[in-house]
């Protein structure tokens, strides 16, 4: 696989950069995006600079069976590669560094419909496994194909088709990562280094969220499972020992920062803050709110069920509910207001905002929205009042460019462990190629140890005792398991010891051909098989 060495770095300096102009982060995260080609280094005949690979194999195929056209020794030929790949992790993504918010809110998925789009992506014909992970700031698909090229393609045609966008515009601003460079995308993403404020603590959360919610629905298999499971394990690691999170900021206390920074310093203790959503961004907001001084504010939600508990967390703040119907009549009255709500459409439009009264003096004159919603909350033409102003989660950047020399450091300390930790997973996914022939050797032995139990016990007569009976079985299990003891350690290779994963290989084909336990069709041969068959009922 062709790998670009540059990718993390340059994406972590766009990260710790983020203070250049518009045009420039335009630009980085053009250069941000890596669409990696698999390239295997065999001989072969060369076309426009794609290679066609050729055996020996084929080559007497060729020669053996002349009545079949090139083509069609060329069809087969491919067909016998494809089949014997081997499954690809691969991440199709949108986030913050490569696609505006525009487009993000319309590929968001809700948490409540992760279920059912892994069912979706996992109908597609080359799809095995699938997770969502959409958040505010990133969206991005994670799948096990069993075609790097074929998944891609589907799994883009399927993103255009949810959202509306073109497929053309999706690649534009998408970023594609396979296998290593996906596994370490995502550890680094659990440790808040590809977040909009490095070591942030929500993404963790986040992505503890993608294995609740996939939890027995089917399609979130042992490959992605593990992925998120282990991702979960490197964000802590990270947190723990590099203290990447000290002193950081999230999204919420990011656009409480903001607010503070776009209103006149004599009106912090004065200034009335709304805020629409009592989830989790919200009720983030409001603490960060009452860290900075504020004792008094409006909630807007749905229902008084969790401003009731956040009152009740916060009692010297003075918290006043009021129901989603007042939301304007609220705006009204405030001079901050925060959205971070998961409605699908926009709360506020200009014809919603152009009759309120206008804020005082005091305050800048400008109603301030502070939108961190995605979808977003309030419409850009808001923007267009003069006595309005709108910022969204892509204006943060603004707040978190402080600090970079120590949180360059520490990012250099959570790369190193990220390094670490995924060897460790590719080690674990290599041992799963051995998993089938590991069951079929213990099934194999089973097989033989069972019939010449029975062979024996058949010997003895009928009237030996229960004692004996079972003192016999033990033995022979004792026996036949003292025999695999070591072909079984040579199949295994979890990173616990210096053999390699070409070695262990090399003992799976072996003790497959010692023991005649290969099987007639590849085992991804049978996946396309079955998903062809599945999709055409």
């Amino acid at each position: 696989m062709a790998v670009s060495t540059s990718f993390a770095g340059a994406k972590l300096e766009s990260l710790l950069l983020n203070t250049a102009s518009a045009s420039a982060s335009a630009s980085a995260s053009a250069s941000g995006r890596v669409i990696k080609r698999a390239i295997i280094p065999q001989r072969g005949l060369a076309f426009n600079g794609f290679k066609c690979e050729a055996s020996s194999d084929i080559v007497a195929n060729v020669a053996s069976a002349s009545s079949l056209s090139a083509l069609q020794q060329l069809k087969t030929s491919a067909t016998d590669r494809y089949t014997k790949e081997r499954s690809s992790i691969v991440v199709i993504g949108l986030s913050i560094h490569t696609a505006p918010v525009e487009m993000r809110e319309k590929l968001a998925i809700p948490e409540a419909e992760w279920p059912t789009a892994i069912g979706d992506l996992c109908g597609l014909n080359h799809i095995e496994e699938a997770a969502v992970l959409s958040t505010c700031n990133r969206m991005e698909i994670y799948v096990v194909a069993l075609s790097q090229h074929r998944g891609v393609k589907e799994v883009t045609e399927w993103m255009s088709k949810k959202s509306g966008i073109p497929t053309s515009e999706i690649c534009k601003h998408r970023f594609l990562l396979y296998n290593n460079d996906a596994t370490q995308h995502l550890f680094e993403v659990s440790a808040g280094l590809d977040s909009l404020v490095l070591g942030e603590g929500q993404i963790l959360a986040q992505v503890k969220q993608v294995v609740k919610v996939g939890q027995g629905v089917v399609g979130f298999g042992r490959n992605i499972s593990g992925l998120f499971k282990h991702a979960i394990t490197v964000g802590k690691r990270v947190r723990t020992e590099t203290n990447i999170a000290a002193g950081a900021v999230s999204v919420s206390s990011a656009a409480v920062e903001l607010a503070l920074m776009k209103l006149p310093e004599s009106s912090h203790a004065t200034a009335r803050m709304l805020v629409i959503g009592a989830g989790k961004m919200g009720k983030l907001v409001i603490k960060h709110l009452v860290a900075k001084g504020c004792t008094k504010m409006v909630v807007v939600n749905r229902t008084e069920d969790r401003v009731a508990a956040i009152r009740e967390e916060m009692k010297d703040v003075e918290i006043v509910y009021r129901p989603l119907t007042e939301v304007i009549n609220c705006t009204a009255e405030a001079d901050v207001v925060f959205t971070s709500t998961a409605s699908k459409t926009p709360l506020f439009l200009k014809e919603h905002v152009i009759d309120l009264p206008a804020v005082g003096q005091s305050v800048g004159s400008k109603r301030l929205f502070i939108d961190i919603s995605v979808p977003r909350n309030v419409g850009a033409c808001v923007n267009d009042l003069e006595t309005s102003r709108v910022y969204n989660v892509d204006d943060l950047k603004e707040v978190v460019a402080a600090n970079k020399e120590d949180r360059l450091r520490k990012a250099m300390e959570a790369l190193a462990i990220i390094t670490e930790e995924s060897k460790q997973f590719e080690a674990w996914r290599d041992s799963l190629e051995t998993v089938p022939t590991i069951k079929k050797l213990r099934a194999y032995a089973e097989r033989i140890r069972a019939a010449e139990l029975e062979k024996c016990l058949s010997k003895m007569g009928d009237d030996i005792s229960k004692k004996t009976r079972r003192a016999v079985d033990d033995l022979s299990r004792g026996i036949v398991n003292k025999l695999l003891h070591g072909p079984m350690q040579h199949l295994r290779c979890d990173g616990s010891d210096s053999r390699t994963l070409s070695e262990t290989l090399e003992n799976m084909h072996a003790l497959n051909r010692m023991f005649s336990l290969e099987t007639e069709i590849s085992v991804l041969e049978q996946k396309i098989r079955a998903k062809v068959e599945q999709n055409q009922k």
